[in-house]
């Protein structure tokens, strides 16, 4: 009675203190919010997004049914998905494949489609969403009239029966119940009304049929959603992350300048157990991003399920993967408290990177020092940068190493080890070749096992190799460097100072990897600077457009004297426009090796 009495007087203040333009707006709002506070409604959506000279048109029908039951319907002029679910039954429907997914029987309430209460199950603290949806959803119009006028500085016009605000944002209500906005060219009209069951099955008696179990089902689409919400719109737990310090047995979170840096050192299971525990939150993100959200699009994309093809992959590479690995990857399962199988899939993810490398030295660099850049550029906007972490990791028996990654994933990318090899790679072509080593784990092998250039080199033809991929290893010791294109056929090293077809020209004391224009610029750039570079040059080399807008991260390597510089992308900016980080290895290894000295 309290809460009904308080609502009442709440809404009474409120619309005492709105002005005429503000009823106006609640005036507007409430055909359109009214059916939406019903158990079951219709709502339909058209947008249209310019993209240079043509435009993108989507269409989405949402038909709420009941508690339980609803029908989603999504066209584009490239993908067309519907999602059907009733009580006991989910279809996942892909129109342009001719193929639906679908799982029946009882499903794990936690990530399931159920539509009452999946607001709570979809909008996490870590999308900034959180903040405005129970105004949204559960607020009177007048409230949410007063909410946006605030928020949005909206002023009406009269005559076109317009709200703008003061930029580019245009707000119409061209009938009860439709609201039509417009931001830059782009476009959304909204209707909502009743909700209409549709008769009969949603699916062409030509379609696949493919069982899913219900719950992974659910799962692969909820998460997906909800890590999507908090990639473009993150919360300030994402964007401005708790920088505390922590310490586990065999491990500690630092952040160094913003920077997130975990220590680990044992054996690979206390290894394992460490990474999970200080990382927790971090790799369950990283994980919905890549097997939830990047997952459901790839499906939508290729018409096959996501994990089916994970779990393909994962089945012919599991036997070139080490024993030490598997171990550490199952003991990161179990802090994490996830499915082994599915730690162990998801670290074998393929990623086909378009990135840009280069080594420096002797003639070309400023001391004769060997300077190694390596630009990672791939897909930001899948959340990676949320669990970026660079690792500093001392195995025992093995060479200790900085691995620069992501939470929740053991393999390497980028690294340099403590005896001065450094190693970034790059994507090609090739995807599905998979009888061989996963080119992250033969990178980090490459950290644990190689003293010299020649052994990482040895590594490689020794080994069965995956997919196409291109790399730039180095070592500070003796200032040699060398550029590789390997296959599961073969493996080709390109020399400084080489001509190579692909690359170009050779330049003095220098190898440089990149594709396109990328090449053009990164060349130019180290042929104008020629001589000249140093920590902040090699820095500049990967600057945009030599770094795409997909940059994901950029490191220096320095191996003679064990220091690198990192940079990791954020929300609104590309690594090569963050600022970079200082780490020093040798430091950080001697550091780790008196406190473990201390506990003996």
């Amino acid at each position: 009675m309290k809460r009904v009495v308080s609502s009442i007087l709440l809404l009474l203040v409120i619309s005492a203190t709105l002005n005429a333009e503000e009823r106006q707006l609640g005036d507007d709002l409430k055909p359109l919010l009214s059916p939406l506070r019903q158990n079951s409604f219709s709502l339909n959506a058209d947008i249209h997004v310019p993209d240079g000279s043509k435009a993108h048109a989507v269409k989405l029908r949402l038909n709420r049914i009941s508690a339980d039951s609803f029908d989603l319907q999504a066209e584009h002029q490239d993908y067309a998905v519907t999602i059907r679910r009733r009580a006991n039954r989910t279809e996942f429907i892909l129109p342009k494949h001719k193929r639906v997914f679908f799982g029946v029987g009882e499903v794990v309430l936690e990530d399931s489609l159920q539509p009452l209460g999946i607001t709570k199950r979809l909008v996490g603290s870590g999308t900034a969403v959180a903040g405005y949806l129970p105004i949204v959803t559960k607020s009177d119009p007048k409230v949410l009239a007063l909410f946006l006028g605030t928020l949005l500085q909206l002023q009406y016009d009269a005559d076109d029966k317009s709200w703008t605000d003061k930029k580019n944002l245009v707000v119409q209500f061209p009938k009860a119940g439709t609201v039509k906005v417009s931001v830059d060219g782009t476009t959304v009209s909204m209707t909502t009304g009743s909700s209409i069951e549709p008769r009969g099955s949603l699916v062409p008696d030509d379609f696949e049929i493919v069982k899913i179990d219900r719950t992974e089902l659910e799962r692969q689409l909820s998460r997906g959603v909800m890590r999507a919400l908090e990639i473009f719109a993150p919360s300030p737990e994402l964007t401005a992350p708790n920088r505390e310090g922590r310490k586990v047995a065999n491990g500690e979170l630092r952040w160094v300048e913003g920077q997130r840096v975990v220590l680990l050192q044992g054996t690979p299971e206390q290894i394992g157990r460490a990474h999970g525990e200080l990382l927790k939150k971090e790799s369950m993100r990283c994980i919905d991003s890549v097997l939830h959200t990047f997952g459901t699009a790839q499906t939508i994309q290729s018409g096959r399920w996501f994990r089916h093809d994970l779990d393909a992959a994962y089945k012919r590479l599991a036997p070139h993967i080490p024993a030490d690995h598997k171990r550490e990857t199952t003991a990161l399962a179990a802090a994490l408290d996830i499915d082994e199988q599915l730690a162990q899939t998801v670290n074998v993810f393929p990623e086909l990177f378009h990135c840009s490398g280069f080594a420096v030295f002797g003639k070309a660099t400023k001391d004769g020092k060997l300077y190694h850049g390596r630009v990672l550029d791939y897909m930001t906007t899948i959340g990676l940068q949320d669990s970026a972490t660079s690792f500093i990791v001392a195995i025992d028996g093995k060479i200790p190493f900085a691995n620069i990654g992501y939470a929740g994933f053991i393999g390497s990318v980028s690294g340099m080890n403590a005896k001065s090899i450094s190693l970034g790679e790059m994507g090609g072509r090739g995807e599905g070749k998979w009888d061989g080593v996963p080119m992250a784990t033969l990178m980090r092998r490459a950290m644990e096992e190689c003293s010299t250039l020649d052994e990482v080199i040895h590594l490689w033809k020794t080994s069965p190799r995956t997919c196409e991929y291109y790399y730039v290893f180095a070592d500070g010791k003796t200032n040699e460097a060398v550029g590789v294109k390997a296959t599961p056929e073969s493996v080709e090293f390109v020399k400084p100072g080489q001509t190579h077809e692909l690359l170009g020209e050779g330049i003095e004391d220098a190898i440089v990897l990149s594709a396109g224009s990328r090449l053009e610029k990164l060349r130019q750039r180290v042929q104008d600077r020629h001589g000249e570079i140093d920590v902040e040059v090699a820095q500049w080399l990967m600057s945009r457009p030599v770094a795409m807008e997909s940059n994901l991260h950029n490191v220096l390597f320095v191996p003679q004297d064990g220091i690198l510089y990192v940079a990791n992308a954020d929300h609104s900016s590309p690594a090569a426009e963050r600022p970079y980080v200082k780490l020093n290895l040798t430091a950080l290894l001697d550091e780790m090796a008196g406190e473990s000295d201390q506990k003996k």
